[in-house]
Parts: structure tokens; C-alpha cells; sequence
């Protein structure tokens, strides 16, 4: 048996409940015990983590305590498996750089569609755009066998650093109401090694219409499986 803890909250938009409700029933399928919490302040809590061999976290923005990010990268380092998906794991606890270290990227923005008539809504920002894999995507386990794909959904920008491993990617091309001049690839689905424990990221995830994608779903399920101590 595998102890499996989610936290939850933030911002609403990304539907934290609904979304990470979607992979309990896998998880107790796949042996683990899952521990749900509604406040980051468990990973204060040193005797509860180490306990936990996989944090599913789905916190878009909100904060986190100096305790609480320090038990975390404690955690990891100890061989705590982390994983997240959009949001929840990407665009979590902005002030703290201790956060944003452990993860390797941040979420920069997600462009918008082309200027014109609107609904006002969030499918203003909704894009028809592709997740490619890299050499090392085909054939890791988390998404070996599975084809490059389309979505149309929110699609992250994303700012990182050289210590992550790319198993995927997203171009943002050139479009003449953005102010940038070349496409720019940006990685979608990651890993990252720290001390002991993996972390495993997927951009993919806005909504769970999204999440509910054969390719992203079965991405994620796989990814919290190879995190996993």
C-alpha cells in the first residue's frame, strides 16, 4: 500500500475539488490510501510526510508559509513523490522562491486568442494548439506509446530552468496582435529529479473537460504512478 495525499484550493477557476475528485477513485484502485486536505499547512506537519509517498497538489496561486514550503522540499528530498497538473502545481504560491525552485518552472501566461468579437468568458483565452513529444517522451514511461495530440484549451507559457526533463512540448507561434517575434516552444509535461523524490508536471489540466482527454488523463495517471516513492 502507497499513502497518497491531495491538497486542494486556491483559486476556483481550476476547479480543485472536481479535478483532483477525478483521480481518487484511480489511485485507491492502483493500492493507495489517500488523505485529502483543503489547507498546504500540512506539509508542515514532518511526521504526516513522511508517511506520504505521493503529494497530488492542485493549488493554483493562493500562499504558503515558510513551515509549510520548507516540509515540502524537506519531503521531496527525502524521496516524497510529487505531482500536479495546470495551475495547480505551476502556477502555485507566487512570492515564494523556494516554491518555484523546487518545481523548475513557472507560469508565465497564456495567450490569447486573436483580437475580435468575445464572450468575455475564459474560452476567450481557449487555443487550438499541439502537445508534442520529445525523443526522451517516446520512450519514458510516462508517455511512451503515446501520440502527439491536439487540444483546445488554455495553453501555458512557462519559464524554467535547465534541471527539468522534457517530455513534452507546445509552440506558440508568431501572431501579429502578440509582441513576440519567433515561436517559442515551451515544455508541457515534465519531470524533475530532487534529492530523492520525483516531481512530474503537466501543464495540460484547466478544467476537468480537460483532464478527462484520453492522452492527458492517461498522462497524469501515469506520472502520479512514476512519482511515487
Amino acid at each position: 500500500m502507497s499513502n497518497a495525499l491531495i491538497v486542494r484550493g486556491g483559486w476556483d477557476g481550476h476547479h480543485p475539488v472536481a479535478a483532483t475528485d477525478l483521480f481518487v477513485p484511480f489511485l485507491e484502485a492502483n493500492g493507495y490510501t489517500v488523505r485529502i486536505e483543503d489547507s498546504n499547512e500540512v506539509y508542515a506537519d514532518a511526521v504526516a510526510m513522511a508517511a506520504t509517498d505521493l503529494v497530488v497538489q492542485s493549488v493554483t496561486m493562493s500562499e504558503i508559509s515558510e513551515a509549510a514550503v520548507r516540509g515540502l522540499r524537506t519531503a521531496v528530498e527525502a524521496g516524497t513523490g510529487l505531482a500536479g497538473w495546470h495551475g495547480g502545481i505551476v502556477d502555485s504560491y507566487r512570492a515564494s522562491s523556494d516554491y518555484l525552485h523546487l518545481i523548475g518552472a513557472q507560469f508565465a501566461t497564456h495567450p490569447s486568442a486573436a483580437p475580435g468579437p468575445r464572450g468575455g468568458g475564459e474560452s476567450d483565452n481557449f487555443l487550438d494548439h499541439t502537445i508534442a513529444f520529445t525523443d526522451l517522451g517516446r520512450s519514458h514511461p510516462i508517455t511512451a506509446g503515446i501520440a502527439d495530440f491536439a487540444l483546445r484549451t488554455e495553453q501555458y507559457w512557462v519559464l524554467h530552468d535547465d534541471l527539468i526533463d522534457v517530455l513534452a512540448t507546445t509552440t506558440h507561434p508568431v501572431q501579429p496582435f502578440h509582441p513576440w517575434h519567433r515561436p517559442i516552444v515551451s515544455p508541457a509535461v515534465w519531470t524533475r529529479a530532487w534529492g530523492s523524490g520525483r516531481i512530474f508536471v503537466a501543464t495540460p489540466g484547466h478544467d476537468p473537460a480537460v483532464l478527462n482527454e484520453a492522452s492527458v488523463r492517461q498522462i497524469i495517471e501515469r506520472g502520479m504512478l512514476w512519482a511515487t516513492r
